[in-house]
């Protein structure tokens, strides 16, 4: 069973996903990364741009999910370098010092708050991320060209490309895509039709929504919603 609340992080997500039996899972892109909790280990997920599928024994997971563009400054490492990973934080950090954090989490009460009061922690002894970031997840998401989003900032399109790859992992019309599917599959499970959904977050036609969903969730919508022949 999957659930989220909002974390004292800005825009950040806590979650927790106990799988209720085997088989694969599909975790898809969102223009985020996390920092998660599974079985005593601290361990990063990079930017993703297909879908994760998560393979093996069930297991718990606790996740830390922090709003897109803010990860890098909080790890101190580019985002462009995780993309499409799942890595331990000990090859990213100092071993003691991740062995500090994760006996935090197993002291604490709940390994939920405990990962959350690791990564505030985190975030407080970290730069503050660009401030430009934000604007540009606001823009994309709301289908603003990636010409015009790098214009109203005042970027050449090479600057912007460059502060995506380090915030995103990837470039803005990557993470345009992304935003796109994530508004597409919102709608869409919320009911709306979908040649309603197409046009309503921004795609040409619902051909164009099958096509990007195929591509980048690896399965037919149809199949992500649940519904029978799509």
């Amino acid at each position: 069973m999957y659930e989220e609340r909002s974390a004292r992080l800005a825009g950040a997500v806590v979650w927790t996903n106990t799988p209720s039996g085997a088989g694969a899972g599909r975790v898809l892109p969102d223009g985020c990364m996390d920092l998660l909790w599974n079985e005593g280990r601290l361990l990063v997920a990079g930017p993703d741009t297909r879908a994760y599928v998560t393979e093996g024994a069930p297991s718990a997971w606790t996740g830390v999910r922090f709003y897109p563009g803010t990860a890098p400054a909080v790890l101190g490492v580019p985002a462009h370098e995780l993309r499409d990973l799942r890595v331990d934080l000990a090859d990213l950090w100092p071993a003691p010092e991740v062995r500090r954090l994760s006996g935090r989490i197993d002291a604490a009460a709940d390994p939920v708050t405990g990962l959350e009061d690791v990564a505030v922690e985190c975030a407080a002894a970290a730069e503050p991320p660009d401030p430009v970031l934000g604007r540009v997840v606001a823009a994309l998401d709301a289908g603003c060209p990636v010409a015009a989003t790098a214009d109203d900032l005042g970027l050449g399109a090479r600057q912007l490309h460059r502060r995506c790859l380090t915030a995103f992992g990837y470039g803005p019309k990557t993470l345009a895509r992304i935003l796109r599917l994530q508004r597409a599959l919102a709608l869409a499970r919320d009911g709306v039709s979908l040649a309603d959904t197409a046009v309503r977050a921004g795609f040409a036609d619902q051909a164009h929504l099958a096509r990007d969903v195929k591509e980048l969730a690896g399965v037919p919508l149809g199949e992500l919603l649940g519904r029978r022949g799509g």
